[in-house]
């Protein structure tokens, strides 16, 4: 596996990473459906152990993934690897507890503490700031800073991340939290992270940036027929994409297409592309795929080779189009 510096932390992460969001299995939050249906413990656990067998070094989680869970699952794991072999990311802020607010730094303390409890670990490696609300005008942002800063002081994490959906967003606050890492979306179809300035920023600035829904929750590979009928408390309900039937036929299109210009890829051609194509002018950026089983992880190990511009660009081309 492919290792990558992950900018300015100058620690060498795998180019395909880990992310654990499906192990808190399916749950809801809020009246929100934000977890994962027909996920297993037994499947998260031994996606772990195949991808770090298969050297997948970075894992990424947080504290709202099945309220805890996720963390747990990965904190069972340390009996069979050194915790010292993962590069290990959680997030604090989605959860508001009793608070009007987000950022509460009395409960991102509790969070934070929490958290290293379900990993059973001293200190993470990143930590980030889940999302960029900041209150209505920003009031609670000095606060969140402060108090991530003072994670980092007592070595509760090496390292500070900033997460967000929107890569605008990121932009807005990236000067005054000073990441070392960034978190947006970005895959072939969602392209904010180059609109927004973010990508040229991370360049400029030597951040490391850790790309999430790089396939957009699985409809970019094409393997939908219909519609799909998602259980409650499956995140991907609240996905557009999965109710576009028209969308979902441009997949299997775009599949074809793809398979039959990289013929050479037997199994994997849809995910070198979609993963290729995003990774191939970001020098210091990995991919979080979400490996939810060891077929997923052995899949996932095969991923991360190098994708010249020609091929990137043409396979760009096919959803921007």
């Amino acid at each position: 596996m492919k290792k990558i510096i992950l900018g300015r932390t100058n620690q060498k992460v795998s180019i395909i990473s880990l992310g654990a969001w499906s192990h808190g299995k399916q749950n809801t939050s809020g009246g929100s459906n934000i977890g994962w249906s027909n996920q297993t413990d037994q499947d998260s656990k031994n996606a772990l152990l195949k991808s770090y067998s298969l050297g997948m070094n970075h894992w990424d989680t947080a504290d709202v993934y099945g309220e805890g869970h996720s963390e747990k699952i990965i904190g069972s794991t340390w009996n069979e690897i050194s915790r010292k072999e993962i590069f290990l990311a959680t997030k604090v802020g989605w959860d508001k507890g009793a608070h009007k607010n987000w950022y509460d730094p009395n409960y991102m303390k509790l969070k934070m503490e929490q958290s290293l409890k379900n990993l059973k670990t001293e200190y993470v490696d990143l930590l980030y700031l889940h999302h960029c609300n900041f209150g209505k005008n920003d009031e609670y942002l000095d606060g969140a800073i402060e108090q991530i800063s003072r994670f980092k002081d007592e070595g509760k994490t090496r390292f500070i991340g900033l997460s967000d959906w929107s890569a605008k967003r990121i932009m807005k606050f990236i000067n005054y939290v000073d990441p070392d890492v960034v978190q947006p979306l970005y895959n072939v179809n969602d392209i904010e992270y180059e609109l927004s300035g973010l990508k040229n920023y991370v360049k400029i600035n030597d951040l490391g940036v850790c790309f999430f829904s790089p396939i957009k929750h699985g409809i970019l590979t094409g393997k939908y027929d219909t519609i799909p009928d998602f259980p409650k408390g499956d995140f991907r309900k609240t996905v557009k994409e999965f109710k576009n039937i028209d969308f979902i036929k441009k997949m299997k299109i775009n599949r074809k297409k793809i398979e039959a210009k990289f013929p050479h890829i037997k199994n994997e051609a849809i995910m070198h592309a979609l993963i290729g194509a995003i990774l191939y002018d970001n020098p210091t950026g990995c991919a979080l795929l979400g490996q939810r089983n060891e077929d997923q992880a052995v899949s996932a190990g095969k991923l991360g080779k190098e994708m010249s511009r020609e091929d990137a660009i043409w396979v760009l081309s096919l959803y921007r189009g």
